[in-house]
C-alpha cells in the first residue's frame, strides 16, 4: 500500500500522475486509509493536526507525487449583492458553528435544510448545488490551513 508521509511545501514544478479526491470533512483528517482516482488503496500518515487544501502535493518516501482535489460536495449556495446581508448571513451560519465559504457574491456550506429556512428568513434564497468545498480555515488556523499558497 502507498504511504503518503509528506506535504510538500512547494507545488511549483512538481508534477504529480495520481490524484486524491477527497471532502472537506476527509481533508481533516491526517491518518486515514484512502483510495486514489485509480483505484490504488493508499494511506495518509501526515503529522498529527494537518488539514490538506485543494491542489496540495503528497509524497510518499518513495517520492511518488499524489495531488489532492476537493471532491464534490452536497452544498447549499446563498447568493447575495447586499454586504450587510451578507454578513447577517455569515454571522448566523457561524453562530451555528457552520464551516462556511465565503465569497464577494454570497455564501456556501453543507447542505443542511434548517440552515436554508433561517437563510429564506434573513431574505436570501439558498439552492442546492454540487461543488467542491473549501471552507474558511478560521482565524486561529491561519487562511490557508497552517501553511502558505502563492501570494
Amino acid at each position: 500500500m502507498l504511504e503518503l508521509t509528506t506535504r510538500l511545501a512547494k507545488t511549483d514544478g512538481v508534477l504529480s500522475r495520481a490524484t486524491l479526491s477527497l471532502t472537506w470533512e476527509q481533508r481533516q483528517h491526517s491518518r486515514q486509509r484512502v483510495l486514489l482516482e485509480d483505484g490504488q488503496p493508499a494511506a495518509l500518515l501526515l503529522p498529527r493536526g494537518t488539514r490538506l487544501r485543494d491542489g496540495d502535493l503528497l509524497a510518499s518516501a518513495g517520492g511518488q507525487v499524489v495531488r489532492v482535489q476537493a471532491a464534490l460536495e452536497y452544498l447549499s449556495l446563498a447568493p447575495c449583492a447586499d454586504g450587510l446581508r451578507l454578513a447577517r448571513a455569515c454571522y448566523h451560519l457561524g453562530n451555528r458553528h457552520a464551516p462556511v465559504q465565503i465569497s464577494a457574491g454570497g455564501v456556501m456550506y453543507q447542505r443542511d435544510h434548517v440552515l436554508d429556512e433561517m437563510l429564506r428568513g434573513l431574505g436570501l434564497e439558498p439552492r442546492a448545488i454540487s461543488a467542491a468545498f473549501e471552507p474558511e480555515a478560521g482565524a486561529y488556523h491561519g487562511h490557508g490551513g497552517g501553511h502558505q499558497h502563492g501570494a
